[in-house]
């Protein structure tokens, strides 16, 4: 009873405090929320972010966020217990996890663009951040153990932080965007400046059940300097311009990668099994051309044995285009071929062994014919002779495609083993 009675009075006092910032000006109310943060980088021994990999992380995830979302009116109560969504099977999309120990007390899924595009934009227009060049990613499936969410952002800071890092150091992403209740939106605002995508709410957000939602983004190039500028003159523990950019958290378990690679898919043909056939009917929703898209990145009878199945005019047009299960980035100078001709840096995103996609910062002549020398992995350089065959015209910035007339050993085997991952 008196525990009940103590709930209850924390409870208006949080109530009370939230209607009188309210009533502050929003610069002040703002400046008020960046003075209350606390990101003490001294953490548990026992605490570790990483990316979830296993069934029993992935397990924990959705389920956190399953808890999470039914508690909040954003989805009713599964079955299964858990929170699954398609864009959790696509090789875009990565799952962070913050665990103490064995235990899962805090998850957020970032999803980069796919071939299901985003789920924010059954409602929101992101147009004008597709305008500015660089990947887009949409954070999504924020959860903190009921535990943990009174900790002073214990959990949620360095989750948030290795989501930065991740980002952008190891996923090739400019721009986040979000879709949050609205009493959320302001803690993106105020805290790591994100800018909403259009003044309205949107009223019923069916990705979250209904409920309201506001849409924002962040320019991750940006970031630092708005940071620096918001909290370069505040004490560590209040600084998140040095929590960002600058410190280096231990705790934080970054993917080891053979090559340059920019994602990390973890789904197997047992997990998609086991969460989308065996644990939630994940796929039953899905239209013949989103189930046509999943057999065009997982190929095999391995994979077709777990993955929905085509009719036969979806199988036919699933192989029209495969979609690479990995994406890369890897930095490359672009030398044409003829006299007096410059020398280009381009960054590679895709690859085979008869052609690649690359990101050029300038206009490259299609027709042109050139050498390419590629860092496909540290210390692993290719050289090629190609040329360019076609302007692709792509969300991240201008893409050329090119035609590999000579691959050496080190590009082939790149391609054999993103083939055969």
């Amino acid at each position: 009873m008196k525990r009940s009675v103590w709930s209850r009075l924390q409870h208006q006092v949080r109530l009370g405090t939230r209607s009188a910032l309210a009533a502050l000006p929003t610069s002040v109310r703002f400046a008020t929320y960046r003075n209350l943060i606390d990101c003490d980088p001294v953490l548990d021994e026992a605490f570790k972010l990483k990316i979830a990999s296993t069934q029993d992380e992935l397990e924990a995830c959705f389920a956190l966020l399953h808890d999470a979302y039914v508690a909040s009116g954003f989805m009713r109560p599964h079955p299964s217990g858990l929170r699954v969504t398609p864009y959790h099977a696509l090789p875009t999309t990565t799952t962070l996890c913050a665990k103490m120990g064995n235990k899962v007390v805090g998850t957020l899924s970032i999803v980069r663009e796919g071939v299901f595009g985003f789920p924010m934009q059954s409602a929101f227009d992101i147009g004008a951040v597709r305008a500015s060049s660089g990947r887009i990613a949409e954070i999504s499936a924020l959860a903190v153990h009921p535990a943990y969410r009174k900790t002073g952002g214990a959990i949620l800071f360095p989750l948030m932080k290795f989501m930065y890092e991740y980002c952008t150091q190891y996923f090739d992403t400019r721009h986040l965007v979000i879709a949050v209740n609205p009493r959320h939106i302001e803690m993106y605002e105020s805290l790591l400046f994100f800018r909403r995508l259009a003044a309205q709410v949107v009223d019923r957000y069916d990705f979250a059940n209904g409920a309201p939602a506001v849409g924002a983004t962040l320019d991750l190039q940006q970031a630092p300097q708005l940071f620096r500028r918001a909290y370069g003159h505040k004490p560590p523990k209040r600084n998140l311009h040095r929590y960002f950019v600058e410190l280096r958290l231990p705790q934080i378990d970054f993917p080891l990668r053979p090559w340059h690679l920019s994602n990390d898919p973890v789904m197997t043909p047992a997990l998609i099994d086991h969460f989308f056939n065996r644990r939630t009917q994940g796929f039953e929703a899905l239209d013949p051309r989103r189930k046509a898209l999943l057999h065009s990145i997982y190929t095999g009878p391995d994979w077709a044995a777990v993955l929905p199945p085509l009719d036969e005019a979806a199988a036919a047009g699933a192989a029209l285009r495969r979609h690479p299960r990995y994406t890369l980035k890897c930095p490359a100078e672009l030398q044409p071929d003829g006299p007096a001709q410059a020398q280009q840096a381009i960054t590679i995103v895709e690859i085979s062994a008869q052609g690649f996609q690359a990101r050029a910062a300038e206009p490259l002549r299609v027709g042109q014919r050139c050498t390419v020398a590629a860092e496909l992995a540290q210390g692993i350089r290719a050289r090629v002779q190609a040329e360019i065959v076609r302007r692709i015209g792509g969300d991240s910035g201008e893409l050329f495609g090119f035609r590999v007339d000579r691959p050496d050993p080190a590009w082939l085997r790149c391609v054999a083993w993103l083939e055969g991952a």
